[in-house]
């Protein structure tokens, strides 16, 4: 994994069972993205501040293995799969220790702020990521 972010469960991320809901595995995993950006040198906010450009789903696909439960302490991961001119895909996983409990692959589309049409990923954070 290139990045990871650790992420407790809380009660809040579960059902009455104590299992994690399915729907979170895509909030941790959008938690993660934010945090590997923020590592790296930048900020949603800064991106459409300075370069008023913002980053929008494209695609998501995910795959559970096993459930996460109450007071896990997982590791979302993060790395990216391929980056065209406006197109960066991410493989991500979630981990409970050496265990995978989900994999996914997302696909984000860098957008103008003011028209949401796709435009080039700004050329630092190609030269961040030496792509």
């Amino acid at each position: 994994m290139n990045f990871a972010l650790p992420v407790r469960i809380y009660y809040q991320d579960t059902d009455a069972g104590g299992v994690v809901f399915h729907s979170r595995y895509v909030d941790f995993m959008e938690r993660a993205r934010t945090e590997w950006l923020r590592a790296i040198g930048f900020s949603n906010q800064g991106l459409m501040r300075d370069h008023q450009v913002f980053f929008v789903v494209r695609s998501l696909e995910i795959t559970y293995y096993k459930p996460a439960v109450l007071d896990d302490l997982l590791e979302i991961g993060v790395e990216i799969e391929s980056m065209g001119r406006s197109l960066m895909v991410f493989k991500q996983d979630v981990l409970r220790g050496s265990e995978r409990l989900a994999s996914g692959k997302v696909g984000l589309v860098c957008a103008a702020t003011d028209t949401f049409k796709p435009v080039s990923v700004p050329a630092p954070i190609r030269a961040k990521l030496e792509i």
